[in-house]
């Protein structure tokens, strides 16, 4: 834990913070998670769906700094990405095939609390695991004070996250309500066959490898 608050200057905390903020946060402009939290704020509590996105931020960009590069090999990159198209084509199932009963002039009845708090840190946890953002927080701790760069990082995912969320209230909420639901789902599955790609080319990248070795 030392090397978290290694060369602590404030001045150097500073620039470091500014800009590990701009990077991530340019990085993450129309990213998988800011997706996630713009479908789900569309038709859940924004104040959940903000905090578990934080929180799931937080928690990855703390493992990146700690533990560095080996975060990403902890399970197979094909395991992580089969398990996110799974939750991704279940919500956009759900979102397509449950609003047989809702008609356009209804009211979107949101649900709040714990369950969408989780909901948004399992599906942001699972779809940001190793990719190229941690990474990024991982190479740049690996360079930089590293308390600097997850400030900064978790500032700029914060910051996206909220954008996201401001736009699944904003622009996505003014749309008929059987749209809203056919748009949201169909963004989920599109996410999920981006995940089911990753997990089959992580796959066949393994079975290159076994065959080279053998």
């Amino acid at each position: 834990m030392d090397n978290l608050f290694s060369n602590f200057e404030l001045p150097q905390f500073f620039t470091t913070t500014v800009t590990s903020f701009v990077l991530i946060t340019a990085a993450e402009i129309g990213d998988k998670s800011q997706l996630v939290c713009m479908t789900l704020a569309s038709r859940h509590r924004a104040m959940p769906v903000l905090l578990g996105a934080i929180a799931a931020f937080g928690l990855l960009n703390t493992l990146a700094v700690i533990f560095g590069a080996a975060i990403a090999n902890w399970l197979p990159n094909y395991l992580v990405a089969f398990a996110v198209a799974l939750l991704f084509a279940g919500f956009g199932l759900h979102a397509l095939l449950n609003h047989a009963d809702e008609d356009d002039e209804g009211e979107l009845v949101e649900k709040s609390g714990h369950g969408i708090f989780f909901t948004t840190f399992l599906m942001i946890t699972l779809a940001e695991f190793g990719d190229k953002t941690q990474l990024a927080v991982v190479a740049f701790s690996s360079t930089a004070a590293p308390l600097a760069v997850w400030v900064g990082s978790t500032m700029a995912l914060s910051f996206t996250s909220g954008l996201g969320v401001w736009a699944g209230r904003t622009v996505l909420q003014r749309m008929p309500l059987t749209w809203l639901h056919k748009i949201s789902g169909m963004i989920f599955l599109i996410l999920a066959a981006v995940a089911l790609f990753e997990a089959y080319t992580a796959v066949q990248s393994v079975e290159w490898w076994l065959k080279l070795l053998n």
